[in-house]
């Protein structure tokens, strides 16, 4: 069954590369896309609810952090994955993105590493130990 991944980011051309390349793996994944913290939340609140948010840190308006927080304190989303995919690689975002969520990955990427990380965090919490 394919897994709903949501992308997060302000750029659309970072969508749409996301989009691409994962759709690529067509049986895999369905990848929608949000251009803000704002249609993300409209998104979920139509019940597009994805098995894992990849979110940027740095947005206008709401930024990441302000997402992921939010995310954490509604219950009916509190247990999607969230992975950041992000430009920022200050020490102090990359130790506290780490350390709240699933995974913390850096731009640029490679898609096929992309892919093996997010399988490898769907894979945890399908299968926790």
């Amino acid at each position: 069954m394919a897994r709903t991944i949501m992308v997060v980011d302000d750029d659309p051309d970072m969508i749409f590369i996301v989009k691409c390349g994962l759709e690529e793996f067509a049986d895999e994944y369905i990848v929608i896309g949000a251009g803000s913290g704002h249609e993300c939340f409209e998104l979920l609140k139509k019940g597009q609810i994805p098995d894992l948010i990849l979110l940027d840190v740095m947005m206008p308006e709401m930024n990441g952090w302000d997402v992921f927080t939010k995310l954490k304190e509604t219950p009916e989303w509190r247990g999607i994955s969230v992975v950041f995919l992000t430009a920022t690689i200050d020490p102090y975002s990359k130790g506290f993105g780490t350390l709240l969520a699933n995974d913390f990955i850096e731009k640029p990427f490679e898609i096929s590493n992309l892919k093996e990380r997010i399988d490898n965090v769907l894979d945890r919490v399908q299968c926790p130990t």
